[in-house]
């Protein structure tokens, strides 16, 4: 049996997780050649109601495109967080935006911030989504940061580039820090240090 890894971006419509899917789906299997599906969902509302976007990678071709087990979920919301962590592996990683999501309801979850940094960062809330995907840029082997940038770029909105190349490599570094004081030890209840940034 091949090589077989799981992600679940889930949150609220409006917080961009559709694109942060299809992009990181297009970095995985346009850059780094491996097999990739992503599917979407959402509720009918434009803004505010559920939102996911799931991917699964493999090395073989994926005869079912739905997540069974997820290695990483990120959650930008309560909601979200609460309805899937039970989806996760028992080794799987939990990413939370720390903005919005106060209780984990797991012992093993990493909190980042990501809606106050793309605010207090970069003056705009909107990338929020990207900085995420920087985030979980680090936390995954399926991508190199190149493909994944090339990949962005190739999906944000013209005259966007500069501030989402921002984003991305704002969440890179907080995550690339996070896992180098976590080195060596169990993944519980990890808060992003705002002041080491």
């Amino acid at each position: 049996m091949g090589y077989r890894y799981e992600i679940r971006l889930s949150g609220s419509g409006g917080q961009g997780l559709i694109l942060i899917g299809i992009i990181l789906a297009e970095a995985i299997g346009l850059y780094e050649g491996l097999h990739v599906v992503q599917t979407q969902s959402y509720g009918p509302e434009a803004r505010g109601g559920a939102s996911k976007s799931e991917i699964v990678v493999s090395d073989e071709e994926i005869d079912y495109p739905k997540p069974q087990k997820l290695d990483l979920l990120l959650a930008m919301n309560q909601a979200s967080c609460d309805l899937y962590y039970r989806d996760l592996k028992e080794d799987g990683k939990l990413l939370v935006d720390a903005t919005f999501v106060s209780q984990v309801p797991t012992n093993r979850a990493i909190r980042i911030p990501f809606t106050k940094l793309a605010r207090e960062r970069l003056g705009r809330e909107i990338v929020a989504n990207i900085v995420a995907l920087g985030a979980i840029s680090e936390l995954i082997d399926l991508v190199s940061f190149k493909s994944l940038e090339w990949a962005l770029l190739g999906r944000v909105p013209k005259g966007t580039e500069e501030i989402n190349k921002k984003a991305l490599r704002l969440g890179r570094r907080v995550a690339k820090g996070a896992l180098k004081e976590m080195k060596g030890k169990e993944i519980e209840n990890y808060t992003i240090d705002e002041s080491s940034l």
